[in-house]
């Protein structure tokens, strides 16, 4: 891990990485083909500016509000701002439609709503129809909505923009929202997928996620130094656990791709260190070497099967730190950090 982490929440955990490593990169994005960064200090400014912009706005501690969109900065700069707020985010899968989203606005009672693009406006404008509590829709990406009239519609600048006058009048009030915060408070709500039924609301506290979080750091010796792809739906539990409490912990850098169909080519770019993804994930990039190998020439192909036998022999027992021979074990590691550089990883 990083060093010795005190903070016991996620908005204290922002201000500790912007304290002792302020220049350090905490996310990237890959936008019209040029990844942008923001540091920790300039996170935490932008965090602060948003969470005031939606103080202002109307929004108070206690309240949900719901995130929709794919993974982009400005979606993880929002749910923490609502946390420095003692509020609630709640992400949302944003390939949902509109009726199914109605059911989780209606139970939770959110009357906030943060999302991407004009796509999820309309969504949100087709739920407010028949969730009238939902007030506020604030939206990323303002191409296509140049148009749009409808009341309690705002774009995140101009979120931005009323926090950043309202900090200039009283510079303390974000640091003092955040003093506010508990460690057994509620950190966020994640809703199951609803497939026997409706969704069911799973709360999760900061000592939950920070305990999870301050757990897989250990296992995995994570330090500040990792660089991590963030390209699973910001909904789902295991992203949140990997890409949003652990770099929390751990002070490492995230970087969003620029889209679900440039995933591969950004990870690439990006070389992660760390990378986790589900069975299916793993599943397709496996096909995807077996179908290049088999119009691979003939002494690559006997390479290939060398190596993968070598791996089935002896990853078990170094997985398991069992001992397997000090050649065997610099043969390995030397045959693994080639495959993963061929795949655009590198070792931590």
């Amino acid at each position: 891990m990083a060093e010795s982490v005190t903070a016991d929440t996620f908005p204290r955990l922002l201000q500790l990485h912007a304290r002792q490593r302020p220049g350090a990169t905490a996310i990237r994005e890959k936008d019209l083909g040029i990844w942008q960064s923001w540091s920790w200090s300039q996170m935490l400014l932008e965090v602060e500016q948003i969470a005031a912009g939606l103080h202002q706005a109307g929004f108070q501690r206690g309240d949900h509000l719901a995130i929709v969109g794919e993974n982009r900065p400005r979606l993880y700069f929002t749910m923490i701002a609502v946390q420095c707020l003692g509020g609630i985010p709640v992400p949302m899968y944003q390939d949902a439609v509109a009726p199914e989203m109605a059911f989780v606005f209606s139970n939770a009672e959110i009357k906030f709503a943060v999302v991407e693009d004009q796509e999820q406006v309309d969504k949100m404008l087709e739920v407010r129809e028949t969730v009238p509590h939902l007030k506020r829709i604030i939206y990323e990406d303002p191409r296509g909505l140049r148009n749009y009239d409808q009341a309690g519609l705002a774009s995140y600048e101009q979120i931005r923009a009323l926090g950043e006058q309202f900090l200039k009048e009283h510079p303390t009030v974000i640091d003092d929202e955040i003093a506010k915060g508990r460690a057994d408070e509620v950190a966020a709500m994640f809703y199951t997928s609803g497939t026997t039924g409706n969704p069911k609301g799973v709360v999760l506290g900061y000592s939950n996620l920070l305990a999870a979080g301050n757990a897989g750091a250990a296992m995995e010796s994570l330090t500040h130094r990792e660089e991590v792809l963030a390209y699973l739906p910001m909904a789902w539990i295991g992203q949140n656990i990997f890409s949003y409490t652990q770099w929390l912990v751990c002070g490492f850098t995230v970087n969003c791709p620029e889209s679900a169909a440039t995933v591969m080519a950004d990870m690439r770019e990006i070389g992660p260190t760390y990378y986790f993804a589900p069975p299916r994930v793993l599943e397709g990039l496996l096909t995807q070497v077996m179908i290049r190998m088999e119009d691979a020439s003939a002494i690559k192909r006997r390479l290939f099967h060398y190596f993968m036998d070598v791996a089935k022999r002896v990853g078990g027992r170094l997985l398991d730190k069992q001992p397997v021979g000090a050649a065997t074990a610099c043969f390995t590691a030397w045959a693994t950090g080639w495959s993963m550089r061929r795949c655009g990883m590198h070792w931590a």
